[in-house]
């Protein structure tokens, strides 16, 4: 198994793609990016802490590779607009990756500059290295599916997981 970490807006939002995925293991939502150690929601929620909301992914990368796995986490999500994604606004909902190895930071610089081409406005996700990540409280994990029924799920999530999976059948 190898280990990614990034965030794309709402974690909940990218929890409830990324466990569609072939391949991958696992998915858990927590906080990094921040240098407030053991964060609660509250306080990232309030921009007091730095972090981002981020999901890190365990994947068989025998079966998902980290470029393939990237390709998705640009497709989930608008890249362009800073500290933003929809009507979650706020630094805890930049686009970011936090990188593992040299591998990774390589290949996210080099899908970020191709990728590049294909939009009018720049790209502002963030390439960091990776060096903490906090696991959220347990009623975030595996949100989407324990909470179906939420009027925030079927608002904006459930769109934006058909959205994917339509565009993959």
């Amino acid at each position: 198994m190898d280990i990614a970490t990034f965030g794309a807006g709402c974690f909940w939002c990218i929890e409830a793609i990324l466990l569609s995925v072939p391949g991958v293991h696992s998915v858990q939502v927590g906080y990094s990016g921040g240098d407030i150690a053991n964060p609660k929601y509250e306080m990232v929620c309030k921009g007091l802490t730095g972090h981002a909301e981020v999901a890190q992914v365990k994947f068989d990368k025998e079966l998902l590779s980290y470029e393939k796995l990237l390709s998705i986490f640009w497709e989930i999500h608008d890249p362009t607009t800073l500290n933003r994604q929809g009507n979650d606004i706020g630094t805890q909902y930049r686009s970011c990756i936090f990188y593992h190895d040299n591998f990774q930071k390589e290949i996210a610089l080099k899908l970020k500059d191709k990728l590049q081409k294909s939009y009018s406005e720049a790209i502002v996700t963030e390439i960091s290295t990776f060096e903490n990540f906090y696991i959220a409280e347990d009623y975030h994990q595996n949100y989407y599916n324990n909470n179906k029924n939420a009027p925030y799920c079927n608002i904006v999530i459930k769109p934006k997981v058909e959205k994917y999976l339509n565009e993959k059948k």
